[in-house]
């Protein structure tokens, strides 16, 4: 017979003999005979009362949801409580009051951080650090800690119809809500006609308030065009920005910022705002959602497919939209861009393109490069007549 079952028959019998005499001890014997079963059990409870977790998304997965507005529930933090109580020391028989006040609520705070590119990462609600109750020996409870929320740059802050702060610049801060003032203790109380007050008060509530980010695109250039004009083509030829490009038509869901690098260090910021159609001033298609983000832009490009039917009628409409939904926009600098030029019906339609806008286009293809520098030089062009205008008028230009 083997060992192991040697083992379990001698201890059967053991479990027999000693039924009679003491009944008490096969209950004692079978416990430490398996004391598998109670740790099993032990880890079972243990996994029925951690409680569930909502599972977090990884930043990768967040970038790929791109949120321009969201309705935020903000409230700072409670102020501690005062504390009521005396002095107690031995041979100090009326050591008097001594309780200290309560530590203040943390603030809430909006502050924008250059890495944050949408309004995904920004959660429904948010409840600031309370602050400490107050102790005994005229300790004063500790502040609340100030808790900040990332936020992109520009976004637009709103309570209700109004606009309460216009995020614009790197590390621009909001206090979203004050945190409550903490209480008194009974030491503040301490007067000649009251050497032994007992009142306290409590902390006061956070400040609550529901407020609306509505995100803007801030950029140099705004690219301005109707879908498959080839904006996302452009965009990843000329700058850093990798937006989905295919050989079949589509349109882009979500603006992309790239950055053209020149010499001594200048660099330029150039938006693709997609969902442009015909009527998207009446909210037709994706509508008011990305026409918001062109009032951002100080220079516009309107690109035009040039191997489309009467491609002049293009910058037409593209004025007109942007016309009727913000009066003045379609006069800021711009340049119309011919793109697809390397296709045959594209050659055809450009003497005549020419002809309509005065020779103001630049014809180029963003996927073969040809004419890219010609590009290049007249956004450069406008961006320094961009940056000598914002000086004239005391204002510090967007730098990148």
């Amino acid at each position: 017979m083997p060992p192991a079952r040697l083992f379990l028959a001698r201890l059967w019998m053991t479990l027999e003999g000693a039924e009679r005499c003491a009944p008490s001890m096969r209950t004692l014997l079978q416990h430490q005979a398996s004391p598998r079963l109670f740790s099993s059990s032990r880890v079972t409870c243990a996994k029925h009362q951690e409680l569930p977790r909502k599972k977090q998304l990884s930043e990768k997965k967040l970038n790929r949801h791109f949120v321009d507005h969201r309705r935020v529930l903000i409230q700072g933090g409670n102020g501690g409580n005062g504390m009521s109580c005396f002095h107690s020391e031995p041979r100090k028989e009326f050591g008097g009051p001594d309780g200290g006040d309560g530590g203040n609520g943390g603030h809430v705070i909006l502050k924008v951080d250059p890495q944050v590119k949408s309004l995904s990462s920004v959660l429904s609600r948010y409840q600031g650090c309370n602050g400490e109750n107050g102790g005994s020996k005229n300790c004063f409870g500790q502040n609340g800690a100030i808790l900040y929320i990332k936020v992109p740059m520009g976004t637009l802050v709103k309570e209700g119809n109004e606009v309460v702060a216009d995020l614009s610049h790197p590390n621009d801060e909001y206090i979203a809500a004050l945190g409550g003032a903490g209480g008194k203790g009974n030491r503040f109380f301490l007067a000649n006609d009251n050497r032994a007050p007992v009142i306290c008060t409590p902390g006061q509530p956070g400040q609550q308030r529901i407020l609306f980010l509505e995100l803007k695109t801030v950029a140099h250039v705004g690219m301005v065009g109707f879908p498959n004009a080839g904006k996302s083509s452009l965009l990843r030829a000329i700058s850093n920005a990798k937006p989905a490009v295919a050989s079949y038509p589509f349109t882009t869901l979500n603006p992309h910022v790239g950055i053209v690098h020149y010499e001594n260090y200048q660099q330029l910021a150039v938006a693709d705002i997609p969902g442009i159609v015909r009527g998207a001033h009446q909210n037709r298609g994706l509508g008011f959602a990305f026409l918001r983000h062109i009032e951002r832009c100080g220079l516009l490009l309107f690109v035009v497919d040039l191997s489309a039917p009467e491609p002049w009628t293009q910058v037409e409409d593209l004025k007109f939209e942007l016309e009727k939904y913000a009066e003045g926009l379609s006069q800021r600098p711009h340049a119309v861009v011919a793109n697809k030029i390397d296709l045959p019906q594209a050659k055809t339609n450009l003497p005549e393109l020419q002809a309509r806008l005065g020779h103001q286009a630049i014809a180029l293809s963003a996927v073969t490069g040809e004419n890219l520098e010609e590009l290049l030089l007249r956004l450069k062009e406008l961006y320094d007549g961009h940056v000598a205008a914002e000086q004239e008028r005391r204002r510090q230009p967007l730098l990148w």
